[in-house]
């Protein structure tokens, strides 16, 4: 994101990335709950830097993205989904 920004406007920017984390057949099941969720899927992880040396890694919480459906099928995926990224996330 800093490159772009930075190419694009101009702007100097901290480190950025968006990194792309959709998993295939969670995705799957979300769609067979709900077949409008494509917009609501919680497939982005941030990388930035918040201070010289210091990295922040961040998801957006998939039950508070995918409750904006209202459709509680969609809870167990939800919740799937945000134990695989807190496991990631941690992790590191």
């Amino acid at each position: 994101m800093k490159d772009t920004i930075k190419k694009k406007l101009n702007v100097d920017f901290k480190k950025h990335m968006i990194l792309g984390a959709c998993h295939p057949s969670t995705a799957h099941q979300a769609f067979l709950a709900e077949e409008r969720i494509g917009l609501l899927l919680p497939c982005n992880v941030i990388v930035r830097e918040i201070a010289d040396g210091v990295v922040e890694v961040a998801a957006v919480d998939p039950g508070a993205t995918m409750a904006v459906a209202r459709n509680p099928r969609l809870d167990a995926v939800a919740g799937s989904v945000r134990l695989k990224l807190k496991a990631v996330i941690d992790g590191l």
